[in-house]
């Protein structure tokens, strides 16, 4: 049966459903990590793979900004960027970056900078993951890897989620060591306005209004799959690849006094 064809705001109601279907906010392993399930084993093993996806964002958007036709596209695409790899202000100085304040959650969890930057422990579904996020911006059209960045549509509530959590259920962990999050707050929200703008403008036949909801299930099953990963190496049944990160046994109490 072919499908019919959307109006903008028909459009944009499938998109949201595929976020409510779909969106790893519903993952076990999130809701472990929101509640407070996780020892710290576990987060490390989170925050170290999830810096692998992270790194990556830059690299993926360079990728689509060579491919538009417009400098107004590029700016707006630019802007992406600097959010995550940082920019030089005019007094000569680095002025951060998302990649440089997750660095700083990952030590805050415990972990050693340069090993989260050499990635060389982290699992095999995350680098299959993010690489194949990465070659889908690259490959597919233009539209397809704008409507792939949908996924932001749904990232405040899991971010506020995510924060919350984290601080009421481990106090091991501060406020600063989540201070990635804080901008994402008004980033993400500013990013998914301008991307569902152009996804709605642009999508304007059945072919290419399919090739976006099929972009956006493609990038929710490139963040599940990662969770998946997560999940089945360091929760249940535990089975942690050779080569993978394993964490430190945990410390009892007993053990602690002594």
């Amino acid at each position: 049966m072919t499908p019919d064809f959307l109006n903008p705001d028909e459009l944009e109601v499938a998109l949201r459903q595929i976020g409510a279907e779909r969106y790893h906010i519903l993952h076990p392993f999130h809701r472990l990590l929101h509640d407070g399930k996780l020892n710290r084993g576990q987060v490390q093993a989170w925050a170290l793979n999830r810096y692998y996806y992270q790194a990556a964002i830059p690299a993926k958007d360079s990728w689509l900004m060579a491919r538009l036709v417009s400098s107004e596209l590029r700016r707006e695409w630019r802007r992406r960027i600097e959010d995550h790899d940082g920019n030089i202000g005019p007094d000569g100085k680095f002025q951060g970056s998302g990649i440089e304040r997750w660095l700083k959650l990952a030590e805050g969890v415990g972990l050693e900078r340069e090993a989260v930057i050499r990635a060389d422990q982290i699992l095999p579904e995350t680098r299959f993951a993010v690489d194949a996020y990465v070659h889908f911006v690259r490959d597919r059209s233009v539209l397809e890897a704008v409507a792939s960045s949908l996924t932001e549509l749904f990232s405040p509530k899991i971010i506020s989620e995510r924060v919350s959590g984290m601080l009421a259920h481990y106090d091991w962990i501060s406020p600063e060591t989540l201070a990635y999050f804080t901008p994402r707050l008004t980033q993400a929200p500013q990013d998914s306005d301008f991307a569902l703008a152009y996804v709605k403008q642009h999508a304007d036949t059945v072919e290419k209004q399919q090739a976006v909801l099929g972009a956006l299930r493609f990038k929710c099953d490139v963040l599940w799959s990662q969770l998946d990963g997560l999940y089945f190496a360091y929760v249940a049944p535990g089975m942690i690849p050779p080569g993978c990160f394993v964490p430190a046994p945990e410390r009892t109490p007993e053990a602690t006094s002594a």
